[in-house]
C-alpha cells in the first residue's frame, strides 16, 4: 500500500486528531504514558488497545451491523485479549497509516499494512502475518487481458497505496480513490474499466460478480505486518508473541478461511 497525498478526508483527519488528543491527555501530567495491565508493554490509554485502521478495506476492516469486523480485526481482538486491554478501533486515513503519523495516537497501526524499507524508516513492523500480492482485475467487457493493454482505459487505483505505485511506475495514469470501497463501487458500476490492487481485497470483492474477472496476477512479494512505533520493543514482542500463538494454535489460520477462503489464493 504507497503513493502519498496532501489532502486527507475530513472524517479522517478528525478520527486521527481525536486519537492524538487522547494521547495528550493520557500524557498529561505524567512523564511517562499510562501503563497497561500486567508487565506488557505501556498503552497510550490504561485499559485500552487503540489500533488505527483503514476502514473500509473489505474484507480486513470493515463495518457490519454498527460493528468492525473482518481478518486484521480478529486479529486485533486477539492481541488486545492478550493484553488483558479493551479493544478501541479508530479509524484513520491510510496515508496516516503508512507514513506513520497515525502511530501519535494509536498504540498499532493494523490495517493490511505491507512492510516496506522506506515505511521502516518510520516505524517499526511485527513478523509478517500474510503474504499478499497485487493484480489487475478488469470488467469482461473492457478487453483488458494485461497491463498494457489497461493504457488508454479507465482504471482505478486505492490512493497510497503499492498497487497505486505499481500503476504508476507501469505507465498507467490511474484514478486514484480514497479507500477501497470507493474503488470497488467505482469498478462494479461500469465507471472504470479495470483495477490494480492487493489480490486478497480485489479478489474478494469481485468473487461472486461475473462480469469482472482477474486477468493477471504480479508477483511483488508485498508481507503484511503489523506497525508500532519505532523502538518499542515491549509492544513488539507483545504482538509477534500473539501472531506466533494464533499461527501455532491454528487460528490465524481458520481467520483466512472465514475471510478470504479461495479467493486470496
Amino acid at each position: 500500500m504507497q503513493i502519498s497525498r496532501s489532502v486527507l478526508s475530513g472524517t479522517k483527519v478528525a478520527a486521527v486528531l481525536a486519537a492524538g488528543a487522547l494521547a495528550l491527555t493520557a500524557c498529561g501530567g505524567s512523564s511517562t504514558p499510562a501503563a497497561s495491565s500486567g508487565s506488557g508493554p505501556q498503552l497510550i490509554n490504561a485499559g485500552k488497545l487503540t489500533v488505527c485502521s483503514d476502514i473500509p478495506y473489505e474484507p480486513f476492516e470493515f463495518q457490519k451491523d454498527g460493528k468492525n469486523v473482518g481478518f486484521d480485526m480478529d486479529i486485533a481482538a486477539e492481541l488486545a485479549n492478550d493484553l488483558n486491554a479493551e479493544l478501541n478501533v479508530v479509524d484513520s486515513s491510510f496515508e496516516a497509516i503508512e507514513t506513520g503519523t497515525a502511530l501519535a495516537g494509536c498504540d498499532v497501526s493494523i490495517s493490511s499494512v505491507s512492510i516496506t524499507d522506506v515505511r521502516k524508516n518510520v516505524m517499526d513492523f511485527s513478523e509478517p502475518y500474510m503474504d499478499d500480492d497485487l493484480t489487475l482485475v478488469a470488467s469482461s467487457s473492457s478487453g483488458i487481458t494485461n497491463l498494457d493493454g489497461a493504457k488508454g482505459k479507465k482504471v482505478g487505483v486505492q490512493q497510497a497505496t503499492t498497487g497505486a505505485q505499481y500503476a504508476k511506475d507501469k505507465g498507467l495514469d490511474a484514478q486514484q480513490f480514497e479507500d477501497s470501497g470507493l474503488l470497488v463501487q467505482a469498478l462494479k458500476a461500469g465507471t472504470i474499466d479495470a483495477a490494480v490492487g492487493n489480490q486478497s481485497v480485489l479478489g474478494y470483492a469481485i468473487k461472486d460478480e461475473s462480469n469482472l474477472k482477474r486477468v493477471e496476477d504480479y508477483a511483488t512479494g508485498e508481507k503484511l505486518g503489523i506497525a508500532y512505533k519505532k523502538g518499542n520493543t515491549a509492544m513488539g514482542d507483545a504482538v509477534n508473541k500473539t501472531l506466533k500463538r494464533i499461527t501455532d494454535d491454528g487460528t490465524l489460520e481458520k481467520f483466512k478461511t472465514t475471510w478470504f477462503g479461495e479467493a486470496a489464493k
